[in-house]
């Protein structure tokens, strides 16, 4: 950043202030899954509708998901946060998460977390550098939205995680 600490740390405390939901992405390619949480995640544009999310690119699932058509995007309810902490503090360098939790294979082969509140598997359209992390532009093809209200879980709930990777 150009204008130095202070513009970093108000930029630090903007970003903390909107206390994000955080989504968990899934991939499958052949016999190889993988799955992460993702803090940096957003729907892009309405018509068509668009979906960016991206991946820390020394994470597992990165590993996975550049080979990817398709990947699954899920969101998680506060009730669930122990899939948050699965997914973002257990790596796939180390363990198979699916072994921990109920999933089936959905669209496209891709993994669909079944204890998620809401998903969609998404076909991969484009792919950007962000630095440490790439962007994944997803056209939604399959999901499933809230059955019931629902209290998304966020930043702010796994702020303590020590994560499975660094970011």
């Amino acid at each position: 950043m150009a204008e130095g600490p202070e513009t970093r740390a108000a930029f630090d405390a903007l970003v903390a202030a909107a206390d994000a939901p955080i989504f968990i992405v899934t991939v499958a390619v052949g016999d190889e899954r993988a799955g992460c949480v993702v803090g940096f995640a957003s729907q892009v544009a309405i018509e068509p509708p668009r979906f960016l999310v991206c991946v820390s690119k020394i994470n597992h699932t990165y590993g996975v998901a550049v080979r990817a058509e398709h990947l699954g995007v899920h969101l998680v309810d506060r009730d669930t946060a122990a899939l948050g902490q699965l997914f973002g503090a257990e790596t796939g360098d180390e363990m198979d998460k699916f072994e921990w939790c109920r999933w089936r294979v959905g669209p496209h082969g891709v993994p669909v977390i079944d204890d998620a509140t809401a998903w969609f598997v998404g076909k991969a359209l484009a792919r950007y550098d962000f630095g440490d992390h790439e962007g994944i532009l997803l056209d939604p093809e399959y999901g499933s939205g809230p059955a019931s209200p629902m209290t998304a879980l966020r930043y702010s709930d796994l702020a303590d995680l020590e994560p499975g990777h660094p970011s």
